[in-house]
This record gives structure tokens, C-alpha cells and sequence, in this order.
């Protein structure tokens, strides 16, 4: 398995548990996403910490994911980027359209107050 994924009452958990985030895992991790949504789950929360390396593919599935919550009126959120992730994802301009925070406590902290809005 290539990720951890974990209900929680308010969102879903994914964490990436492999090194790189390329063509072999996107597919998959666009699989879970696309699964979590359709199962009415609207907030994600996505873990990068173990992921050194991400690519094009890679942040296409997280674009995916980005998408799928903000359809269904929810919050994607990508923590615990590792440098080589983050140096990516700001090459490609995606840190002004994705929420980013350096750990899930973060995350939940950001969730919470999203949903005082």
C-alpha cells in the first residue's frame, strides 16, 4: 500500500508512504481521492512527510484533489511538505492556489476555523 488513509470526523487523512510521489503512485492516490469524495467526504487532508520527490503527475493528483473538495464545498490541505516537494510545488505556482500548512495540528487548526465561517 502506498498510502495511509484514516476517517476522522471532520475530514479524511492521506498520508503518501513512499519517497516519491511520481507516474507509478499518482494514478492511485487520484483513485483514493476521487473514492473519498464520491463516499461524500469533503475535506482532506494530505500528508507529504515521508515524500521527497513529487512530479508532474504527482501534482496533477493533488490538483485532483484540490478540485474534488472544492466542488463539494470542502478544504484540501497539504502538510508536512518535505523541502524537495515544496521547491516543486512553488516552481509550478501551486503554493498561491493550494492551502499548505507545516504540520496537521495546522491543518485541523485551519479546518476548525473554515467552519466557523
Amino acid at each position: 500500500m502506498n498510502f495511509v488513509v484514516r476517517n476522522e470526523p471532520k475530514y479524511s487523512f492521506v498520508k503518501v508512504v513512499k519517497d516519491r510521489l511520481d507516474s507509478f503512485i499518482s494514478p492511485e492516490l487520484k483513485a483514493e481521492l476521487v473514492m473519498l469524495s464520491n463516499h461524500g467526504v469533503a475535506n482532506i487532508i494530505l500528508d507529504l512527510s515521508d515524500c521527497e520527490y513529487c512530479d508532474s503527475s504527482g501534482l496533477s493528483a493533488i490538483l485532483v484533489g484540490n478540485r474534488l473538495c472544492e466542488d463539494s464545498e470542502g478544504t484540501f490541505i497539504i502538510c508536512n511538505l518535505t523541502q524537495g516537494v515544496d521547491k516543486m510545488i512553488r516552481m509550478a505556482m501551486l503554493d498561491s492556489i493550494l492551502l499548505i500548512t507545516p504540520g496537521l495540528e495546522d491543518a485541523e487548526r485551519l479546518l476548525d476555523k473554515k467552519s466557523e465561517l
